[in-house]
Order: C-alpha cells, then sequence, then structure tokens
C-alpha cells in the first residue's frame, strides 16, 4: 500500500504522484451524456474512449454509451479528418441519436485536427446536429473537459430569439451526481420558478430497471430546452470551476445574465441559491424548505459535540471542495488540509481555489494547507506530519486512509468501491443531513473501534 510514502517534505521540481484528478475527456463525455438522445464522441484512439466509458460505468455502475474515431497509425500521422466524417455518417445512421458531441484527445489535440471545419464539411443527417469540444487531457482535468463541453453547448444550441426574457432560470449545476441534479431540479421547483438545467444526467445514469436496454434513456436535457435558454432572465452557475464559463458565454452571446453561486453542499450555500431565487423572481421560500432547514440545524445542533474540534483532510473536484469547506467549518470542525488536482486561476491571475478557501479558513480563526494543483503523495505526506481525525475524498482516499488509520468519508467523484451515491444527494438541506450522518457515523464508528470495554457505550 502506501506504508512507505516518505514523512520528509521536498519539494518537487516536476511530476505528479497519485493525482487527485483524472482526464478532461471524462469530463466532456459526462456533459454530454446531460443531454437527451445525445451520443458522446471520442476522437482519438479506441483505448482512451474505452477508459473513460470504464471509469464512468464504475462510478455510476450504469452503461454509458459513446462512441470513437477509432485512430490507428494513418490517422495520427496524418490527421483524424476522415476518421471524424466517417465517424459521424455510421453514428447517425447505426444509433441514430438527435446530438453527436465530439470531444478530442490527447492524440488529435497534438495532431492539430481542426474540429468545427471537420464538422461543417461532414455530412450530417437534416435535423441533426453535432457539437464539439477541445479537451486535451495534458491540460485541466475532468472538471476543465466538463466545463468546456458544456460552453460548447452554449456556443452550438443556446439561442435569443425572442423580444423580451422569460420568467425562467438556467441552472448548471456542475459536475455533481444525477442525484444532486435531481435534488436541486427539487428545490427550484418548490420555488415555483421554471428551470432550464443543463447539462441534467438525471434519468440518465440513475435511470431504473425496466428489463429492457435503451441506448439512450429518458432523462437529460432536452435540445429544445437548452436553445431556448438564451431566452432565460438569469443563468446560475452553481460552481466556479464546472459551470461559470458556460454561463458567462451565455451572457455574451445572449445577453443572459450569469450569477456564480457555490455547489450548495451546506446551510450557508444553499441559503444563497434560495434566497437569490427569492429575490430574482420575487418569490416566497415555502414552509416545506424552511422546515427541512430547521431539521438540518437540528441535526446539526444535535450532533455538534461529536463534531468540534475534529481535524479533517478533504481532496476533491474544486467546487465540491468549496462547499465542503464551508459545512465542515460549520459543524465546528477544522479543515486542516484542503487539496484539489484541477489547476486553479487564469493566464493572468493563479491560485484563486487557495485564496478563497484560506478567506474560509481566516474567517473562522484557523489556518491550514491548501493547494492547487496538487497530488494525493503529498496530501499523504501532510497527514504523516499533522494527524487529521477524519479524511474526506473520492475512493482513491482509501489507500491513505488505510496505511494512516483513518475515518474515511467516500465523497465525490470518483467512488468505486461503493454503490448507491449517484442516487444519493450530497447538496441542498436534505443532502448536508446525509453528510452530517456520513461524517458522524465515520466518527463514532472509530469511537466504538477503539473504545476500552467500560467505555463502550450504548448512547453516545
Amino acid at each position: 500500500m502506501l506504508d512507505c510514502t516518505p514523512k520528509e517534505l521536498i519539494k518537487r521540481k516536476g511530476g505528479v504522484i497519485n493525482p487527485a484528478k483524472t482526464c478532461q475527456p471524462i469530463g466532456a463525455m459526462y456533459a454530454a451524456l446531460g443531454i437527451h438522445n445525445c451520443m458522446p464522441h471520442s476522437h482519438g484512439s479506441q483505448g482512451c474512449c474505452a477508459y473513460h466509458r470504464s471509469h464512468l460505468t464504475r462510478h455510476f455502475r450504469e452503461p454509458v454509451m459513446a462512441t470513437t474515431s477509432s485512430f490507428t497509425e494513418g490517422a495520427s500521422v496524418f490527421g483524424g479528418g476522415g476518421n471524424l466524417k466517417t465517424a459521424i455518417k455510421n453514428v447517425f445512421s447505426i444509433y441514430n441519436p438527435d446530438v453527436m458531441a465530439v470531444h478530442t484527445t490527447c492524440l488529435s489535440e497534438t495532431i492539430g485536427d481542426d474540429i468545427p471545419t471537420i464538422i461543417k464539411t461532414a455530412e450530417v443527417p437534416e435535423g441533426k446536429i453535432v457539437i464539439h469540444a477541445n479537451t486535451p487531457s495534458y491540460q485541466g482535468s475532468h472538471i476543465t473537459g466538463f466545463a468546456n463541453m458544456v460552453k460548447g453547448m452554449v456556443a452550438y444550441l443556446a439561442q435569443a430569439d425572442t423580444d423580451e426574457k422569460k420568467e425562467q432560470v438556467n441552472i448548471i449545476p456542475g459536475f455533481v451526481n444525477p442525484g444532486d441534479m435531481r435534488e436541486i431540479k427539487r428545490l427550484v421547483g418548490k420555488m415555483g420558478v421554471k428551470l432550464i438545467m443543463f447539462p441534467d444526467t438525471s434519468g440518465v445514469l440513475d435511470s431504473p430497471m425496466t428489463g429492457k436496454f435503451h441506448m439512450f434513456p429518458a432523462g437529460g436535457a432536452r435540445v429544445d430546452d437548452i436553445r431556448d435558454a438564451g431566452n432565460s432572465r438569469l443563468t446560475i452557475a452553481l460552481g466556479d470551476y464546472a459551470s461559470s464559463s458556460a454561463a458567462h458565454l451565455l451572457e455574451r452571446n445572449c445577453r443572459v445574465p450569469a450569477l456564480t453561486l457555490k455547489t450548495p453542499i451546506g446551510i450557508k450555500a444553499t441559503d444563497d441559491l434560495l434566497m437569490t431565487l427569492r429575490g430574482k423572481f420575487v418569490r416566497e421560500i415555502p414552509y416545506e424548505l424552511e422546515e427541512e432547514r430547521g431539521q438540518l440545524v437540528d441535526v446539526m445542533t444535535d450532533n455538534h459535540h461529536h463534531f468540534y474540534g475534529k481535524k479533517v483532510a478533504i481532496f476533491g473536484d474544486p467546487d465540491i471542495l468549496t462547499g465542503l469547506t464551508e459545512f465542515v467549518l460549520s459543524l465546528g470542525m477544522q479543515p486542516l488540509y484542503v487539496l484539489t488536482g484541477t489547476p486553479s486561476g487564469t493566464l493572468t491571475e493563479s491560485g484563486i481555489f487557495e485564496k478563497e478557501i484560506k478567506a474560509m479558513l481566516a474567517a473562522a480563526g484557523l489556518e491550514g494547507r491548501v493547494k492547487a494543483p496538487g497530488d494525493l503523495f503529498e496530501l499523504h505526506q501532510w497527514i504523516k506530519n499533522e494527524p487529521v481525525d477524519l479524511l474526506m475524498g473520492n475512493t482513491y482516499g482509501k489507500f491513505i486512509a488505510r496505511a494512516e488509520d483513518i475515518p474515511f468519508v467516500r465523497v465525490g467523484f470518483p467512488i468505486l468501491d461503493r454503490g448507491v451515491h449517484p442516487y444519493q444527494p450530497i447538496v441542498g438541506y436534505r443532502g448536508a443531513m446525509r453528510l452530517v450522518e456520513m461524517i458522524g457515523n465515520a466518527l463514532l464508528d472509530r469511537q466504538d473501534r477503539d473504545a476500552a470495554d467500560e467505555d463502550f457505550e450504548l448512547v453516545l
């Protein structure tokens, strides 16, 4: 396992050990699955597509459909234009999707294939649509790829064709599970606001077992709805990294005001979402949601003594980390380490993620190590030098948890060794109650395990 990770911290000039991310095309493929009757297409080798499909399938435990340009030596040398044109013809002929969403890979990006020109000169059947996103794996992460594909949806599909904006809101949910998307839609629906969510993988990667195979499940955002997003009064991007770039492109192209909020994890971020809807659309918050909020406050209070002062290390995707950090702080915990593998900042400014997390810690009177991008080798070294009471992150954290004997809560992407998580939200008040249960159970299981016989209590 990781028992031989050295404790001594030595500054590395390059290289990543145990990355805390995966590659852009996986995020682009996941985003494309959030369009109804859409076939994701990997413009590269068969191996790339197979890896991306299998990784998503292992997390969601659902069949993930995607096609590939099937590069061989010839395409690698002379370019993949011919492969993509043939693929477009075959995909529509054989599988008959409404949309084909092309994302690039390292190989096609290195060659320099001009995807927009190839699409324009391809034989696309009438009524069918091909969109694309550039997603080289050697830049960014799966979050970057997700963001780029959602920008592609806006660029190819969104239109502003009404004289006045409609009383509806666009929600770009970010890289979250289908269960989270369902919960966000429920919250907005309870507020009485008409909603267009894209992408939307609910009903696609959490579809019911019917006994029949469906190439394209019933869920996903409809093309007509994504087109109509250009006529909305407001776009809310949930998360800076996965969602905001598409929202601002929609603002530039269709003059739909864009507002970026945190992924609604925990009480404050959920409050911000609901209060924004209340203010922008003049709606009253229904008692049902007030009741849920009150229940969350109650369980946080009832269990506060289990959380207070506990040191926690969190890793994963930046939008999720921002919400989780804010939430564990509200529980009285101390996020000692916060690390993401996704690069932070822009060409002109770096360290945006670090500044945001450190500002949260400073407001709580705390200090901690924050890094973007970082890797799990470094996180493990931090923990060796100053241990924590809890580790939170995706499945890859289990090796650190085992080596250091730390309670572990699985949250984020990917979770490969547990099931049901894609159906259960971590967003909203209900999702926060679930997180309270998960965190509390992990800590109390450890307390029970380590308790002497005379301290092994029935009530804790």
